[in-house]
């Protein structure tokens, strides 16, 4: 049962991948990319599997080969069977035995073929459901004929598949299966013959005759396929692994220069603000008289009996004084005119001193812009 089951998911496959526009494709497609391999390659990479195809005409068992359309031999069916296994070896020579292939192929006009429209269902398990139409489709019972089923290319109503049968009977196909086996050559599948000498895709053969080979070489090429997958993985881990270490690097060097525009951008600050003081500086420097301007303005309006202990200029151009003098009330009106000082007064309370007979005083006044001192 778990057989039968595995058979009919195989089936299933193999017409759902017939049917698929895959395999047209990949035929291309390798097609195209053996084209641009080097000729000993290329013979190589196509080398495959060498396919023979038997067939009968006329008493005469003739030999094929697939890939070359050459004709290998012509052997009578009437001659010794030592003597046909001799000339079947001899036009098999040189032809590697696990890559032989033994296709039995017949004319078209032996085979019936009739168009199915059968619901999706269908599809599940083709070859199956084929075998209940043959009786209502063709003149045989299943059991004598062979019969294979494909996917037709006709479009299909909605929700149905159509499929092509191709019946062979058993009366034809038998006896040409008994000549091969008697000059050795064991039949590996039977297709169609079309008229332009293509094969119709099918093979006849039931299942269960179909023989079942043992590749010596499919371990050897399993163990290169895993190497190849492996060296492959290795290949993208070391890729990945330097694409880790430039990405880490960039970001190092993009975390170096980031570092190095923030303290640029800071020393911009520094230096914008350190200009900016200088310029306000400057500003202020013009804007103020010098304090030499300032001491030989007040030393040519100063009375000859005034002494001044102190003298302070700070940079917002206030000036205070300090010191004695006879009249210090005029004072206030003396440096009144100064162009170079202005708001004259008095600070505090003017203190007489019994040793000098003058009087202290302390007075404050502004230092004119040089615009406003310029104007006067």
């Amino acid at each position: 049962m778990m057989a039968s089951t595995s058979a009919q998911s195989l089936e299933r496959v193999k017409l759902a991948w017939r049917r698929s526009p895959l395999p047209a494709f990949l035929r291309w497609w390798g097609g195209q990319l053996t084209a641009l391999l080097p000729a000993r390659l290329r013979a190589w990479v196509q080398r495959g599997p060498d396919v023979l195809w038997l067939g009968a005409q006329a008493g005469v068992a003739t030999v094929r080969r697939a890939r070359t359309r050459a004709t290998l031999a012509g052997i009578a069916f009437d001659l010794p069977e030592d003597v046909q296994r001799a000339q079947f070896v001899e036009a098999c020579r040189g032809i590697d035995p696990d890559d032989r292939r033994l296709l039995l192929v017949v004319p078209a006009g032996q085979v019936l073929a009739r168009r199915l429209v059968m619901p999706a269902a269908a599809a599940a398990d083709p070859r199956r459901v084929a075998g209940y139409e043959i009786d209502r489709q063709t003149p045989f019972k299943s059991e004598q004929v062979y019969y294979d089923v494909r996917a037709g290319r006709d479009p299909a109503p909605p929700g149905h598949v159509v499929l092509d049968l191709i019946v062979a009977p058993k009366s034809v196909i038998d006896p040409l299966l008994d000549r091969f086996s008697a000059m050795g050559a064991a039949v590996e599948g039977i297709d169609v013959q079309g008229p332009d000498d293509t094969l119709a895709g099918v093979d006849l053969l039931p299942p269960a005759r179909r023989p079942r080979r043992t590749d010596r070489r499919r371990r050897g090429n399993a163990i290169l396929a895993a190497a190849c997958v492996l060296l492959a993985v290795l290949v993208l881990s070391q890729w990945l692994d330097n694409r880790r270490a430039a990405l880490a690097a960039m970001q190092a060097d993009v975390d170096a220069m980031r570092a190095k525009a923030t303290q640029s951008e800071q020393l911009r600050a520094q230096l914008a603000g350190a200009l900016a003081a200088s310029k306000f500086l400057v500003k202020r420097k013009a804007e103020n008289p010098p304090p030499l301007a300032v001491l030989d303005d007040l030393t040519r309006r100063l009375p000859d009996n005034a002494w001044l202990d102190m003298l302070t200029l700070d940079d917002s151009g206030g000036l205070d004084i300090k010191g004695e003098a006879a009249k210090a009330a005029a004072l206030v009106d003396t440096l009144g005119s100064s162009k170079v000082l202005q708001e004259p007064k008095l600070q505090g309370v003017i203190q007489p001193d019994p040793a000098t007979g003058k009087e202290r005083f302390e007075l404050v006044a502004r230092v004119r812009h040089t615009e406003a001192a310029d104007a006067h």
